[in-house]
């Protein structure tokens, strides 16, 4: 996701990936396939009935409601007010509803499972619980997410919106499923440090974006000990053009001679 979107973006949207935009996505890469290594396996759930005792856990009732309140305040105070400037409102709504759609997807292939199997899972009523959830928290998901994209570089949205979404769905499989109790020292060690691989990774990824680095001016921009040229991609500059005022001292003055 992060690699494709960022080289995509480059030759198909126009949008600049500098070298260290190139070892960021390399980076999340890496990380990426660190964590895959040393993920936690999934615990066996089978039933609607084991998925419906997990959800009702107290910890993950209170976990859910914090996300709910929080998703709540970003999207009716911080959004209308800052959306348009911090990239972070938008991604950080699809990330926290992801966490809804992660579980109603785990809940719904269990009930696709019992449904084949001869179980009687359209009778249940947490089958359709979880469709509306799936479908809201996904359409909420798509909306933002495609906010996002009108405002900020893709090649920043899919990194950034990586991680968020990332983080949100550990932190639910520690408290839904528990799947950390069972792992390992040197697994929990590979899991961290690959997550911050890829936080490295995306922050090459932001922080240098608007640097001419490449590899031909690499010496010559080492040599100068000087920053690197700035660019600027098209969207930025419409959004800086459209934003800026023009003060009262900078308008044309008239001047009207009577005779």
């Amino acid at each position: 996701s992060v690699l494709c979107s960022a080289i995509l973006s480059s030759y198909l949207l126009g949008e600049r990936l500098n070298l260290l935009g190139k070892l960021g996505c390399m980076l999340s890469l890496v990380g990426s396939t660190v964590m895959v290594i040393h993920a936690p396996e999934d615990e066996e759930v089978t039933t609607l009935d084991e998925m419906l005792s997990k959800l009702k856990e107290p910890g993950f009732l209170a976990y859910a409601a914090v996300l709910l309140a929080v998703c709540l305040f970003l999207i009716f105070y911080l959004a209308p007010r800052y959306g348009q400037s911090i990239i972070l409102i938008y991604l950080t709504i699809c990330s926290v509803i992801g966490a809804f759609s992660v579980s109603s997807v785990k809940g719904l292939g269990i009930a696709i499972k019992g449904f084949f199997a001869g179980r009687p899972v359209l009778q249940h009523p947490l089958t359709w619980i979880l469709v509306v959830t799936l479908v809201a928290s996904i359409t909420t998901q798509i909306n933002y997410l495609n906010k996002s994209l009108d405002i900020f570089n893709t090649s920043l949205v899919f990194p950034i919106y990586y991680v968020l979404f990332t983080t949100i769905v550990i932190t639910t499989s520690i408290i839904l499923f528990k799947e950390w109790v069972t792992m390992t020292v040197v697994d929990i060690i590979g899991t961290v440090c690959g997550f911050l691989t890829i936080i490295l990774g995306v922050f090459l990824l932001h922080a240098f974006k608007d640097m001419d680095i490449s590899l031909g001016n690499l010496p010559q921009v080492l040599q100068s000990g000087q920053q690197a040229p700035v660019t600027r991609d098209d969207k930025n500059i419409l959004i800086e053009v459209d934003n800026s005022s023009i003060g009262p001292e900078d308008k044309p003055k008239v001047f009207v001679i009577y005779t």
